[in-house]
């Protein structure tokens, strides 16, 4: 990722781009999940979790207010 300080540009506003340039383009969360190695096992375990998850959001949602009288 290449960026260009601008003319005049104060060095840390031109990180401060570059940091959310990285932020963004969601490399930091690639890697942080690359780090280790996750057993095939694991991993589906965690996206069923996360999509149970999901669902029991959308459940709750989707009901109506309990009624406070």
């Amino acid at each position: 990722m290449i960026i260009y300080i601008k003319d005049g540009e104060d060095i840390n506003r031109a990180l401060r781009r570059f940091k959310n340039k990285v932020e963004d383009s969601g490399i930091l969360e690639d890697l942080r999940k690359n780090e280790f190695y996750e057993k095939p096992t694991t991993k589906r375990k965690r996206k069923k979790a996360a999509g149970i998850q999901r669902y029991k959001k959308k459940l709750e949602k989707e009901q109506l207010p309990k009624k406070l009288y």
